[in-house]
């Protein structure tokens, strides 16, 4: 039986359940999950290998409407993945329903040639009796090749939609090693965990205005790997909030994350962090560059 491999782009709008379906179907986390949304802003290259397959799944940005330069990356770096991969996953809440952000995101889909699934996230929340009007009212809309309902936190139909998927990846290599679950660097995932912590703890005039540089990260003699953080914000007013009454918000940012961090490593970690300024950051394209965000990527 020959090899299969391919590579699948899931799209969405902003906090539909894409990291959370990614990191289940990875069955780790690599992927950031908040209940705030636009928290992914790098496509996640996640890595799914069987016997005779291998899946690399994208998690892109969620599209929405633009505020920013930052906000044009994030729906430019969607937008292009469809082109390039085998399948793409549109995924959808079905616990609210079809809106003007899907609409949106399926005037985009109409004349793509790459098959689109229609994956129905958080069925969990639905009455059963509610999912086939839905069904009907998203098919109108544009021809899917498949609709598979599923509840990407409790792992529901999950296996299904793996399923599903198979049909449609070509004979080919396989990328990458057996255990590796992502191509992204350590450093990176590292960064992007500590930012899921702030995102978790401050309040709302802070998630989208924070970006994590790692700038130092070395095992020393002992094994205790020492990590090193910057965290940008765009206001002095952030930088408070952050570091928090006696560095109380900042500690428990660290605290957190080096949990994960040390989940992730199967190291014990050392963890430092800095709070900087940097105004206006998401509007400033070198800066953007600097952290990390890329057009062609």
């Amino acid at each position: 039986m020959s090899y299969k491999s391919g590579f699948v782009a899931i799209i969405g709008r902003p906090n539909v359940g894409k990291s959370t379906l990614m990191n289940q179907v990875i069955g780790q986390k690599i992927a950031i999950m908040s209940d705030k949304p636009q928290t992914t802003r790098n496509k996640i290259h996640g890595v799914y290998t069987t016997n005779d397959s291998q899946i690399v799944f994208l998690d892109t940005p969620g599209i929405h409407k633009r505020q920013s330069k930052l906000g044009d990356y994030m729906n430019q770096t969607a937008m292009s993945t469809l082109g390039e991969v085998e399948a793409v996953l549109f995924l959808i809440d079905a616990a609210e329903g079809l809106g003007g952000g899907d609409r949106f995101i399926i005037e985009q889909l109409k004349g793509l040639k790459t098959p689109v699934i229609l994956v129905m996230n958080k069925i969990d929340k639905l009455e059963p009796e509610a999912l086939l009007p839905l069904i009907t009212e998203y098919s109108k809309l544009h021809d899917f090749a498949e609709i598979v309902p599923i509840s990407a936190k409790v792992g529901s139909n999950v296996n299904t939609l793996l399923d599903q998927l198979q049909k449609y990846l070509p004979e080919g290599p396989q990328y990458y090693p057996d255990d590796q679950v992502t191509d992204h660097p350590e450093q990176f995932v590292i960064a992007e965990l500590i930012r899921e912590k702030i995102l978790h703890l401050t309040r709302e005039e802070v998630p989208h205005s924070i970006a994590v540089a790692i700038e130092d990260m070395r095992a020393e003699p002992n094994g205790v790997v020492h990590i090193s953080a910057v965290i940008f914000v765009e206001r002095d007013s952030q930088k408070g909030i952050i570091i928090g009454k006696q560095g109380a918000m900042l500690k428990e940012v660290g605290r957190r994350a080096r949990t994960d961090i040390e989940n992730l490593l199967g190291s014990k970690t050392f963890l430092e962090l800095w709070v900087k300024v940097k105004k206006d950051w998401r509007n400033q394209e070198r800066v953007l560059r600097d952290l990390g965000f890329h057009k062609d990527q």
